[in-house]
């Protein structure tokens, strides 16, 4: 059977469980659970694809991550993955529910058009990975060996625009905790030592910084413990911060930059500082290999269902974020194309969230997980794409 038709086919099946995957990404997004905790989205998720044919190893690894397969012969493996995290207050800020979606509407697409084909095309796998949003539930995966038997892996991810290529960059997470003495504000300040200062100094240390910050480098903190009551001279203070670079040698270069930061701010107040890195299974959010081979075939698709898209330079021009996805891309050949979903406000957002359960959203994501399907066929049927796709990613390791 040709390529072209079990495209089609691929599509047709989408379009089929065309409600169904609107109520599951419905269910999702009514019922946000938090990295670690995303029990109801694992059940769902791992019901649906049993329901549709899938062999499912539940809490694969991970509590809240499974593995589903559809094998028909050999060949390639190709891996699609879901996220389903979300954010504490403001929910699925970040439209995981849409992600898990797109997955699942993914595979079922891809096994139907496996289940036509006179060929042997291999395996479908579908991973859920929980706890993107400050877990690093695939680095875990990546480091039990999840990724070890796969040729290459995908997922998309809800924006406010279109595009193949995901600008992701490095990100390293700080907690900076200050220690000073207590004193009463106003009857013997100089007997205590202002934590707080010290964090404020820090705070200001960071914003001077800035203007020696390459373009591409992000700083964000806040403080999370400021004191207790005004008449108290606090004895200890902390913030969070997030430290983003494009590559690893930057990230380290920002690292130690913002570190002399904080301990000079202790220096001038006569606090100690505490600073802890903190990372994820040992590791951190690394810089996502954008396989542009498959790059190609995603945008080539999307395009001849309607999306437009930018030229590649313009791409690598747009917003940068950070996810455990970049961690993935390192083990095999993996893009993650972004897709607007006509939010009026940008992810992590209130309106993001509104925008992650309305109809339009769900219609973007259809579209998205069409060209996935398509674009994972291209791979299980071109034996020469597969081998340049890992030629690719071997030179982009290097």
């Amino acid at each position: 059977m040709a390529t072209q038709q079990l495209k089609t086919i691929a599509a047709n099946a989408i379009d089929n469980k065309d409600r169904e995957l609107f109520e599951i990404g419905q269910y999702l997004h009514r019922n946000p659970e938090l990295m670690f905790k995303e029990f109801k989205a694992h059940d769902v998720l791992s019901n649906f694809l049993e329901k549709q044919g899938f062999q499912v190893d539940r809490g694969h690894v991970l509590p809240t991550a499974f593995r589903a397969i559809f094998c028909r012969g050999k060949g390639p493996k190709v891996c699609v993955i879901c996220e389903y995290d979300a954010l504490p207050e403001i929910g699925h800020a970040c439209g995981h529910n849409l992600i898990a979606e797109a997955g699942i509407a993914t595979a079922i697409g891809v096994k139907a058009a496996m289940e036509s084909s006179h060929s042997d095309l291999g395996q479908i796998v579908v991973y859920g990975t929980p706890a993107e949003e400050g877990g690093g539930g695939k680095i875990t995966m990546i480091q039990q060996g999840c990724f070890d038997d796969i040729d290459v892996s995908m997922m998309v991810h809800p924006c406010t625009y279109d595009a193949g290529y995901a600008n992701v960059i490095a990100i390293i997470m700080l907690t900076v905790t200050y220690h000073g003495k207590n004193a009463h504000a106003s009857a013997y300040p100089w007997e205590g030592i202002n934590a707080l200062d010290a964090a404020v100094q820090a705070y200001v240390n960071i914003s001077t910084l800035r203007q020696q910050c390459k373009p591409t480098w992000r700083v964000h903190g806040v403080i999370t413990n400021g004191g207790t009551k005004p008449n108290i001279i606090p004895d200890k203070c902390v913030l969070q911060y997030q430290i983003r670079a494009p590559n690893d040698a930057e990230i380290q270069e920002l690292k130690t930059k913002c570190i002399n930061c904080f301990q000079s701010a202790a220096t001038a107040t006569g606090c100690s500082v505490d600073i802890v890195s903190h990372d994820f299974a040992g590791d951190y959010y690394v810089p996502l290999l954008n396989n542009l081979h498959m790059v190609e075939m995603y945008e080539k698709y999307a395009t001849s269902l309607g999306v437009t898209f930018a030229s590649l330079e313009e791409q690598k021009k747009y917003p940068t974020a950070s996810t455990d996805m970049g961690n993935v891309s390192r083990a095999v050949p993996s893009i993650q194309p972004y897709y607007t979903i006509g939010s009026r406000g940008v992810n992590h957002t209130p309106e993001f969230t509104e925008a992650s359960g309305s109809e339009y959203g769900h219609r973007q994501t259809i579209i998205a997980a069409k060209s996935m399907a398509m674009t994972c066929l291209d791979v299980m049927t071109d034996p020469d794409l597969l081998t340049k796709i890992k030629s690719e990613f071997r030179a982009s390791c290097q």
